[in-house]
């Protein structure tokens, strides 16, 4: 504040001072004030209106500046424009807001306001800008909405009860339309024909409706062209009229025939391109390949056949091309194009689920940016290529159900970021190395289905964020280590099908919080999905960034299952509150079976196959989400009434000739009766580790692409692309 009874006059004689002095005077009053009829409407309108966070607390007084989200003429206090984007409002929409007859914008998004659209929209002649989207509105289109013929932007996405066929008129009705957002909503039919030759369009998303028909070309330059999650069948166009303007183009998860046109390929300003789950086939073209401008390609989920094209875009020395190359979930044969090592912006390389033969390309190193390689579900042979270490950006590499073999390089401990490392289901032999102790990052390592042997060494100690760890099916030996429990994160171990001997080492209550922590909040089915989702950090292009999700199907559990352990169970394993899974079955463990009653998160116990022996643990009937239970083939004894709870594991105690349980009516049924759950249990674990073959592991990459949700593709993909804005 210029105080001048206290400023001396040699400071204001200065010249800076007294051009800021006179710059201040110049300086017109910020006040302007809400014009009256315009303060009474929108008082009006607040009235109606749920407000938890008192966002509207400061529409108070006749200053238009400091009312939230109102913006006034500075000349006549008229309100042209009111933003009330994500405060949580909610309610309905009074007709006192159509009163604001200078209003030429509308923002209410990203709130929760349930009514059908404002009919009396369409008296507000001067809008511009209507954005509603993302709120509950149910219904259709106005008709009204036809008067706005000063419309440039049409925004309702994301209101699943707005629906029914999209008007007629909606290509004609404003001349100056640009933008119309109609995703994630219940649109059903076909798009209309005025919509097609609407010369204005230039962003255009109906993603995610019920819209059908056969796809057509619209004859206007489109920027952008969002049709994905429809009902859209037909053959590809070409999209001429848009050959030098389209940049993004998502057609995914329709039922689009044919073939890849070779004219795709001429969209100049192609950016992003998204194909995928739908129901193409064919070859591709050997010499299509994309400009410079392409930075994201999903043809996965479709029926592509032949070798990969050799040269699917253009490669260049400087930072700018393809960083997303998703080829997965398609037939494509032959050897992995040892082109595509060239492509050095690569981020991420999908080219799981095809029938690739041959070798990882030697020359893999080179694509030194690289974050996610899935090369899984095919008929590759050889190893590793030792290059690989170039990749030293990598987060995940997922390279399961292959016929890879030889051993686990020491130098891969270069790959010190790594969060993901599944060779499952390949040939691989030898040791762990203890060099791996310097990935420290790993969370998810999966080395099951493998000829892998030796014992366990204290490189696996280090990795410290360990969540899912997966040994099974291997020749590893030796003692168990002390350390084994000792993991902080860890939802998941599973060294079944291994020839490990000594003890099971106790509990270490200070590890996993998980095994600790009883989830009282969340039920799920038994074998549920569980995402583990990892965000990086790293740019793809501009503000884009890159989600990896990876998806584990499995529980919370311990598999010790088919070893040579012996010994007692320590009494630590039955106290853990948060465990959904514990197999011992089919060691040399004996001793007797303390209470499972602190247990709460149990779903499956199978300790079947060993000479446990004692009484059977006391009443269960606290345990309901326990689905299976199998303690056949041990050495228990006494008594069991059925008040106890295990009456709903029949045969789950066969192969125990003293035990005797109390039956129906009342006789005391042995345990030598053998039933079909007590048997088939632990025979479905035979082909693999904890549960059914459940540690099925499938990666997808996900991005969501600004305000029109691009590239989300539904129908179970492993991948989807979203871009963070």
């Amino acid at each position: 504040m210029l105080m001048a009874h206290t400023t001396p006059l040699h400071r204001l004689c200065h010249p800076f001072t007294l051009l800021s002095v006179i710059l201040l005077c110049a300086t017109p009053s910020l006040s302007i004030d809400v014009h009256l009829q315009d303060k009474a409407s929108l008082l009006l309108f607040r009235s109606r209106l749920q407000d938890p966070y008192q966002s509207l607390s400061n529409w108070a007084g006749s200053n238009c500046t400091s009312w939230t989200g109102i913006t006034c003429d500075n000349r006549t206090g008229r309100v042209l424009s009111i933003n009330l984007t994500s405060m949580n409002l909610s309610g309905q929409i009074h007709p006192s807001l159509c009163q604001l007859s200078y209003l030429s914008k509308v923002g209410l998004s990203h709130n929760n306001f349930t009514s059908l659209l404002p009919e009396c929209f369409g008296n507000l002649l001067n809008l511009r800008v209507i954005d509603l989207s993302y709120n509950r509105f149910h219904g259709g289109i106005p008709d009204s909405f036809m008067r706005l013929r000063h419309l440039t932007e049409l925004v309702l996405s994301g209101n699943h009860g707005l629906g029914g066929p999209l008007p007629a008129w909606i290509g004609n009705f404003s001349t100056n339309l640009e933008r119309l957002h109609l995703g994630v909503c219940s649109f059903r039919g076909g798009i209309p024909e005025s919509l097609l030759y609407l010369k204005s369009l230039k962003y255009l998303d109906l993603g995610n409706n019920l819209l059908s028909g056969n796809l057509v070309g619209f004859q206007q330059p489109l920027v952008v062209l969002n049709l994905a999650s429809n009902q859209f069948a037909g053959t590809l166009p070409c999209f001429s009229a848009s050959a030098q303007s389209l940049t993004v183009l998502n057609l995914s998860n329709n039922s689009i025939v044919g073939g890849l046109p070779a004219c795709i390929a001429s969209l100049q300003a192609l950016t992003h391109l998204n194909l995928s789950a739908n129901h193409l086939k064919y070859r591709i073209y050997p010499r299509l390949m994309f400009s410079l401008k392409l930075l994201v390609l999903d043809l996965s989920y479709n029926d592509f056949s032949g070798p990969i094209p050799s040269k699917i875009a253009e490669t260049t020395e400087k930072l700018v091309g393809l960083v997303l190359l998703d080829l997965s979930h398609n037939q494509f044969s032959g050897e992995i194009p040892v082109r595509i090592t060239e492509l050095k912006t690569l981020q991420a390389l999908f080219l799981s689920h095809n029938i690739l033969s041959g070798e990882i390309p030697a020359r893999i190193g080179n694509l030194t940016y690289l974050q996610v390689i899935d090369f899984s579900h095919n008929a590759l042979s050889g190893t590793i290529p030792f290059s690989i270490v170039g990749c030293f950006q990598l987060y995940a590499l997922i390279l399961n159900n292959n016929n890879l073999s030889g051993v686990i390089q020491p130098e891969f401990d270069a790959l010190d970021i790594l969060r993901i490392l599944d060779i499952s289901n390949n040939r691989f032999s030898g040791a762990i190395p203890l060099t791996l102790a310097g990935c420290k990052s790993l969370e998810i390592v999966d080395f099951s289905s493998n000829e892998l042997s030796g014992s366990l060494n204290d490189a696996i100690t280090k990795w410290s964020n360990l969540r899912y760890l997966s040994l099974a099916q291997n020749k590893f030996s030796g003692n168990l280590p002390s350390w084994l429990f000792t993991f902080d994160a860890i939802e998941t171990m599973d060294f079944s099908h291994n020839k490990f001997s000594g003890f099971i080492p106790d509990i270490n209550f200070k590890g996993s919080l998980i095994f600790n922590t009883r989830n009282v909040t969340f039920k799920e089915p038994l074998f549920a999905a569980k995402n583990v989702q990892l965000r990086f950090s790293d740019v793809v292009s501009d503000s884009n960034q890159l989600t990896f999700t990876y998806h584990l199907s499995s529980m919370v559990g311990i598999d010790l299952s088919s070893n040579l352990l012996h010994g007692e169970i320590p009494r630590g394993l039955f106290g853990l509150a948060g465990l959904e899974y514990l197999n011992l079955s089919c060691n040399f463990l004996y001793g007797q079976l303390p209470g499972l009653q602190k247990m709460q998160s149990l779903k499956a116990l199978d300790l079947s196959h060993n000479s446990l022996s004692g009484h059977i643990p006391g009443n269960i009937s606290s345990l309901q989400d326990l689905s299976i239970l199998n303690l056949s083939y041990n050495c228990f004894s006494g008594y069991v009434p059925q008040k106890q709870g295990y009456g709903r594991f029949p045969g789950a105690f066969a192969g125990n000739p003293d035990l005797c349980m109390e039956s129906s009516s009342g006789v005391c049924d042995d345990g030598r009766t053998q039933s079909v759950q007590g048997s088939s249990f632990r025979e479905d674990r035979t082909e693999g580790p904890i549960s059914l073959g459940i540690f099925f592991i499938s990666a997808f990459v996900s991005f969501d692409f600004g305000v029109v949700v691009l590239f989300c593709s539904a129908r179970a993909r492993n991948y989807i692309l979203q871009t963070k804005v």
